[in-house]
């Protein structure tokens, strides 16, 4: 690590917490910084640490450490006996943020939740294409297909119409796409030509507020006055942005931060045996995955998919980059959610047989490249050194593999292109416990050029996930999605690689955190011991 730059970033820390002293002040040594502050255009859980949790509410929101739904900026709402109708009423007196641009001149209200999605959703809208518009997770859950209108029933009622029922609607509605933002705050910075602002200085209804941040060194909240839930019990909430996981638990060791992700596996026992450190860990609802491109040849062709995932010796990685704290995947969905299909077999490790299935299709002297990331996920600690033992691995099938990788935001957005040259090493952490939002967002048509990095859109494997978004039996969906597995393994856009338990790390002062099974890091309702 670059000293000075280490410095520099104390510094810069030092001075934006000096003048608190008298007040709680909450330090989270965060792993990268976020691509920017609207969650709607990412999917990433860096991002939405930094913008989605702090500084948003959505109609519907998750009971921290579960996957339960509980009102939210909605006080309660109702859905038509055939599925199709949504009506949501909605909270009064909630106060949006405001900034050195932007007071606001009234409460949230029904215009805030219609604009929220319709920027999303509607090409005419003065948003649609404003900060890059991909609406990655809008688009891959088939939301454009899904709604048919949005209605205003009045200031406080606000009716969704569906083309279709929609099993996991409102669960869908807790995550972080569908998280609201002023309408009068869009509306005042279209005029005066910055809209971008949105992204840049956001402005919610959430527990904190956003203050300032400088890229790849610090994040700075206060807490929500008036937030409707109360306000939070710390006063500030700082990001200290720490890519490096050793010096993570140096400053979470010295005092320097309270909460820190993602530790290095090497590190756990450790973290354990220090007296002011807490290790909370559990079973995380993640995969890890090496996504093939599907549409650049050879690796359009399944059984050369097969062949080069017969060549990774998964129970290595496991050993080397998990260390004892995560397990094999053979399905794109975790052994811990509903509807996982146990039966399914994995593709054994055989070099010989891979090589020899390379051959049979004519592939000879193959070369690819594997995408390493370059920050930490609780899915994978470690791209770099897992990218490696792949490339070890594909050596002895006599395949070349040259490892690239870009920053983090950049990774991202190169990864989406559906030109795309090379396998990408990334993961998922679910969203809100249903299946669908790993198997329709992750590898269906829709997710096509946006959240499915596969670029993989299989007729079969459509139809049943289809078929199980539109009924709210359980067990039809679940045997859907079983059968949905057994196309995904035969088929094999991805490698699936592990599961990992997820361990977080913190200070023995901090009291009401708790760990997120959806991988979010929340604030609210986290205080520290005086």
């Amino acid at each position: 690590m670059n000293l000075r730059y280490h410095l520099a970033t104390g510094a810069v820390l030092a001075a934006l917490l000096g003048g608190a002293a008298s007040a709680k002040t909450l330090v989270y040594c965060s792993e990268g910084s976020p691509e920017g502050f609207d969650p709607a255009l990412y999917t990433s859980g860096t991002t939405f640490d930094a913008s989605e949790h702090p500084i948003y509410d959505k109609l519907v929101l998750f009971v921290t450490g579960t996957t339960e739904v509980e009102p939210g900026l909605a006080e309660s709402w109702e859905v038509s006996e055939d599925g199709l109708e949504y009506t949501f009423h909605l909270r009064k007196g909630v106060k949006f943020h405001s900034n050195d641009i932007f007071t606001p001149s009234r409460d949230f209200n029904a215009d805030d939740v219609i604009f929220s999605f319709e920027r999303q959703w509607k090409a005419d809208n003065p948003y649609n294409t404003v900060s890059g518009g991909t609406w990655e997770y809008f688009n891959g859950m088939s939301m454009p297909d899904l709604l048919k209108s949005i209605e205003k029933v009045d200031d406080y009622t606000v009716k969704f119409v569906l083309n279709r029922p929609e099993a996991p609607m409102i669960a869908n509605l807790a995550m972080g796409f569908a998280s609201i933002v002023s309408k009068e705050y869009a509306d005042a910075m279209l005029a005066a030509g910055t809209p971008e602002m949105l992204n840049q200085k956001p402005i919610g209804t959430g527990p904190f507020q956003f203050v300032a941040y400088q890229k790849d060194a610090v994040i700075r909240y206060k807490a929500n006055p008036d937030y409707w839930r109360g306000k939070a019990a710390i006063d500030d909430l700082v990001f200290a942005i720490t890519p490096d996981a050793s010096v993570r638990y140096q400053k979470l060791k010295a005092g320097e931060c309270h909460v820190m992700p993602y530790p290095n596996p090497a590190d756990i026992a450790a973290l354990k045996a220090e007296p002011d450190i807490t290790v909370l860990e559990q079973e995380g609802l993640n995969v890890g995955y090496l996504a093939y491109n599907t549409q650049q040849p050879p690796f359009d062709n399944a059984k050369v998919r097969k062949a080069l995932n017969m060549a990774i010796d998964k129970q290595a990685i496991i050993d080397v980059v998990f260390q004892g704290s995560g397990q094999i995947a053979k399905n794109p969905i975790p052994p811990t959610m509903w509807s996982y299909n146990d039966e399914i077999q994995d593709d054994p490790y055989d070099p010989a047989a891979a090589k020899a299935a390379l051959e049979a299709e004519g592939v000879s002297g193959l070369s690819m490249k594997v995408w390493a990331m370059p920050v930490q996920r609780p899915y994978n600690p470690n791209a770099r050194r897992m990218a490696e033992l792949i490339q070890a691995d594909m050596a002895k099938i006599g395949v070349n593999v040259e490892i690239v990788s870009y920053e983090w935001g950049e990774y991202l957005e190169r990864s989406k292109a559906v030109d795309r040259d090379g396998a990408v090493l990334l993961g998922w952490t679910g969203d809100n416990g249903d299946p669908d939002n790993f198997l329709a967002v992750l590898l269906g048509c829709d997710g096509v050029g946006g959240s499915n990095r596969a670029q993989w859109c299989n007729d079969e494997f459509e139809k049943l996930i289809q078929a199980a978004k539109v009924t709210s039996d359980v067990a039809e969906r679940t045997r859907l999605y079983k059968e949905a597995q057994v196309v995904f393994k035969r088929e094999a856009p991805w490698a699936t690689i592990a599961h990992s338990v997820v361990f977080m790390p913190v200070r023995k002062e901090v009291t009401g955190y708790k760990v997120h099974p959806l991988g979010g890091h929340i604030f609210y309702g986290v205080d520290i011991a005086e």
